[in-house]
């Protein structure tokens, strides 16, 4: 019994050790644009039956009514990123984009596969393309004619430029955004980048605004959805059950150690 109580307390340690890193890198992407905070759910483990219930315990045909099952732990299930929209913040760059509601924007990666993000900071290369950080197009491509004069992207996704020497503005693209039926099944990639999986299914494009698409709004950035009071109430939390579960793998070797002790 006391060896048991000793591997289900490393159990417990080391599902509180999994919580604390994923609580960590919650708090250290606090300020990452569009970060979407994760969240652990653990199962428990398998049960030995040291007294099976249903069974008879008479000749008379009574049945044991609870039975005795003894837990053998805990383990990480999952770690569930929560889609939930972040604050938008005004930046006032023309560049800067934020999606309001469900959506991704779509980016060519140089493998030539596709990845989607909520990141909409983005600029312009040495083609006039809009493109991420690190150089990655946005899909579907759109280039700013090098006489554009000011450019201005309305909530539908119609990114127009005023060119100079003309009065109307020019339609020079259009923003697409994907969905997704199962938008925690995505792979994350880092960068602020993720990818389509079998959990994710595959993505349905369309324009912002469009029906369970959101709309875009230029000039703002969505800003991570980490509560930082939420987490380190989570942290505290975390912290006393790895504690305790310490606490019960140092009873469990002094019981030991009183036995041995009695031989």
């Amino acid at each position: 019994m006391t060896i048991r109580s000793l591997d289900i307390g490393a159990t417990g340690m080391l599902a509180q050790q999994r919580n604390v890193e994923v609580i960590s890198n919650n708090l250290a992407n606090m300020n990452t644009t569009a970060y979407q905070r994760r969240r652990t759910e653990f199962h428990d483990l398998i049960y030995q039956d040291l007294r099976r219930v249903g069974t008879t315990s008479s000749d008379a045909g009574t049945v044991v009514p609870t039975g005795v099952q003894l837990g053998l732990g805990v383990k990480l299930a999952a770690v569930y990123r929560i889609h939930e929209q972040g604050n938008l913040t005004a930046t006032d760059n023309t560049f800067d984009v934020a999606i309001q509601g469900n959506g991704f924007f779509q980016i060519t990666l140089p493998t030539g596969d596709t990845a989607y993000s909520r990141d909409g900071t983005f600029q312009l290369d040495a083609n006039g393309q809009m493109v991420t950080h690190d150089g990655f197009l946005l899909q579907p491509g759109i280039t700013i004619p090098n006489t554009a004069v000011d450019v201005t992207i309305n909530d539908s996704g119609e990114v127009l430029a005023k060119i100079q020497g003309q009065v109307a503005l020019s339609n020079v693209g259009q923003i697409q955004l994907a969905t997704f039926a199962n938008d925690a099944g995505l792979q994350a990639e880092g960068d602020n980048l993720y990818t389509e999986t079998p959990a994710s299914g595959t993505p349905t494009t369309g324009n912002p605004g469009d029906t369970g698409i959101g709309s875009i709004l230029q000039g703002f950035l969505e800003t991570s959805n980490v509560n930082a009071v939420e987490e380190i109430s989570n942290l505290i939390s975390a912290q006393r059950a790895y504690e305790m579960n310490s606490k019960v793998i140092q009873t469990s070797d002094e019981m030991m150690g009183m036995l041995a002790a009695m031989r």
